[in-house]
């Protein structure tokens, strides 16, 4: 065969590998849901935490600490929200790298730790005193462990999806949450009270979002391509 039958050939075969790659459908650029987090009604006061019983913990801050279980920010935005994908996802594996959770001033930071079903946890004292770390659970097995000054951080994982209160025996003050998740697909809200839940597949999906003390609310949205918006409007609880 010939030089030039050769190349005509090979050019036919790159020819018809271009326009079958161009006839190949695109695949579904993902999108997103981004909103925000408000409150009606009082905005609740956050009350200052007497650590006088904890001198090595009140000597680490130069301002009163507050308690955290409302966190509010300007034009009634709410803090410490988890937000995420209740149904319409695949969930994914969970990661290997821990999330880390810190006790510290005799506080729980952060305050709200996101995780997922079967990612590890782990917990470091980093104060001059013992702590006592009780996680509250129901759904997963409840434990409570004692962590002196300088001792090795705990390991922990939960295998279900819970949101489980934590509290130390010993600080009475010290409380925060785990929110066990059965998806990836999440966010948690500063003081600003925005989020944005990043490359989901266009789809239809249920979003929710949760409060420690102003509960829970839903909704359905549709994402295209770009982003979807969903906002959120608690009702403030007194204390």
């Amino acid at each position: 065969m010939h030089t030039r039958q050769l190349w005509s050939l090979a050019t036919a075969g790159l020819s018809a590998a271009a326009l079958g790659a161009a006839a190949a459908p695109a695949a579904p650029r993902a999108g997103g849901i981004t909103g925000t987090v408000t409150f009606t009604g009082t905005p609740p006061k956050m009350h200052p935490i007497d650590m006088a019983k904890e001198p090595t913990c009140a000597k680490q801050h130069e301002t009163p600490v507050l308690t955290e279980s409302v966190v509010s920010g300007p034009n009634s935005t709410l803090a410490n929200v988890v937000v995420y994908i209740s149904a319409g996802d695949t969930p994914g594996s969970a990661p290997k790298a821990a999330v880390h959770y810190e006790q510290k001033g005799c506080e729980y930071l952060p305050h709200v730790a996101v995780l997922q079903t079967g990612q590890p946890l782990e917990i470091a004292n980093s104060d001059q005193t013992s702590h006592n770390i009780h996680p509250l659970a129901k759904t997963n097995p409840e434990w409570n462990k004692s962590q002196p000054p300088g001792a090795p951080p705990l390991q922990a994982s939960y295998d279900k999806a819970e949101f489980i209160a934590v509290k130390c025996n010993v600080h009475p003050w010290m409380h925060g949450y785990f929110a066990v998740l059965s998806t990836s697909n999440f966010a948690l809200t500063g003081t600003d009270g925005s989020f944005t839940i990043k490359d989901l597949p266009p789809g239809k999906y249920t979003v929710t979002a949760w409060h420690e003390r102003m509960g829970s609310q839903s909704q359905e949205v549709t994402v295209a391509t770009g982003a979807a918006t969903a906002n959120f409007v608690f009702k403030a609880l007194p204390y």
